[in-house]
């Protein structure tokens, strides 16, 4: 059964059993009940799934659906979709329809009211085309979507052109799907993704970012970059990734292979990562392919340089946030400085210790060794000196500031960041420790 004692489940019901309380057809439909045949089934998605929201559809239409209820927000009305907002969550309530013609490969043109077994038919894959009555305890299946449940099968409902070329986001879905329930492609379904890849780039940024934000968070993240590239759909969205393929490495350096191989690899050891760091593990090295050329050996000179630089891109085309793009620009640029841990200045270990994702870096340096010669020595001295520093001399308090500086005569302008930063560095490597000693300082190398 679904999570009854689940308080978002305890409003979802309600909303069913107001419906059906007044004549009209109510079920849970889409992923929670896939998700309730998860939990049943013992799945390979780990275990008992609680849904994040529940999903209701009934043959009431949006006016009756706003009638019935005190607060609702017309969320998708054209589309016959209305949110029921009880005690500030929301339950999102679909009116049965068919729908016409997706001319953007995303919306339909239009929808037409239907019936239930009409409504059905429209969904997307088998797994999301179950219903379920939470008053009568009726599954209804009309798909066959708990027999592909059962053999972890991901297939579309009807024709899967047809279904991918009304919604082109479906062919990222459908991979999404499978990295996070540890499901196999049906093969037709496959084909069909592959033979419509190119028409990927019909679908926003936002919504193919999205997909793929929650394919490389999942468990079989490594995996999901497999079958995109095998569709077809990794060059359309990361063409950059692909490029990565057949470029060779020093064998002494990386035994598993090319730049490609090795990416895989690192993928795979990640341990439940936030989007930045996934993202930046499929990137680190994106910049070998330009950077290739072979002397006394295979080298790739400011790989990490130019990695950073192609990472802004695509962060940009991807539409991520400012933060999000400095974050995963900067691990980047800095994904090699661990080779030379041992020989750092204590002020330049201290600096890069008090970065705020130093810890994202420890782990991209982590993943980036075990997928390749596993050395994890640097790994493991980088973190005995994080643990011994404390945070107040990671980033101590500064011992003068910019008006200690024009007292002693100076006149704002660069001067000022290059007296601030040669101080910092002292105070850092603790050549001094006061602010008396600071001022003594300057007066000695700035005139």
């Amino acid at each position: 059964m679904l999570d009854t004692k689940n308080s978002l489940y305890k409003l979802a019901l309600s909303v069913v059993k107001k419906l059906q309380a007044n004549g009209f057809q109510a079920y849970f439909a889409g992923g929670c009940v896939r998700d309730k045949m998860l939990s049943e089934a013992k799945s390979a998605s780990g275990g008992k799934r609680i849904p994040k929201d529940y999903d209701v559809a009934t043959d009431a239409r949006p006016t009756q659906v706003i009638k019935l209820f005190k607060k609702t927000l017309a969320i998708g009305r054209a589309f016959g979709v209305v949110a029921v907002i009880i005690k500030g969550q929301e339950i999102e309530v679909t009116t049965f329809r068919t729908e016409g013609k997706y001319s953007d490969g995303r919306h339909p043109d239009k929808v037409k009211y239907s019936s239930r077994d009409e409504d059905v038919r429209r969904r997307d894959f088998t797994i999301n085309g179950l219903l379920y009555n939470p008053v009568s305890r009726e599954l209804v299946d009309l798909v066959d979507g708990r027999k592909d449940i059962k053999a972890k099968v991901i297939r579309t409902i009807g024709n899967p052109k047809e279904r991918f070329n009304e919604d082109k986001l479906r062919m990222l879905r459908a991979i999404r799907f499978s990295c996070e329930l540890g499901f196999t492609i049906e093969p037709k379904t496959l084909k069909a993704i592959s033979a419509l890849a190119s028409r990927i780039t019909q679908i926003s940024a936002e919504r193919i970012r999205e997909e793929l934000r929650r394919i490389l968070i999942s468990n079989q993240r490594h995996l999901g970059i497999k079958l995109l590239e095998k569709t077809g759909l990794l060059k359309r969205i990361l063409p950059e990734v692909i490029k990565m393929k057949g470029v060779k490495q020093p064998v002494q350096f990386h035994p598993e292979g090319d730049v490609y191989v090795h990416t895989i690899a690192t993928m795979k050891h990640l341990r439940k990562p936030s989007f930045e760091l996934a993202l930046t593990t499929l990137l680190h090295d994106i910049g070998k392919p330009k950077t290739f050329m072979i002397t006394d050996r295979i080298r790739f000179h400011e790989h990490e340089r130019v990695g950073s630089e192609m990472a802004q891109r695509i962060c940009k085309r991807l539409k991520l946030s400012n933060a999000q793009t400095e974050t995963i620009c900067w691990l980047i640029s800095k994904h090699l400085v661990f080779k030379d841990i041992d020989k750092m200045r204590v002020s330049t270990l201290k600096r890069l210790f008090s970065h705020p994702s130093y810890p994202l870096l420890a782990e991209l340096h982590r993943v980036d060794r075990l997928g390749s010669d596993m050395d994890l020595k640097p790994y493991h001295i980088a973190a005995r000196l994080y643990r011994k520093l404390s945070k107040e001399e990671l980033k101590p308090t500064p011992l003068i500031n910019g008006y200690d500086i024009i007292r002693m005569g100076f006149k704002p302008g660069p001067i000022f960041s290059k007296i601030l930063k040669t101080v910092e560095e002292a105070q850092l490597e603790k050549e001094i420790t006061t602010k008396d000693q600071a001022l003594k300082l300057v007066r000695r190398l700035f005139k």
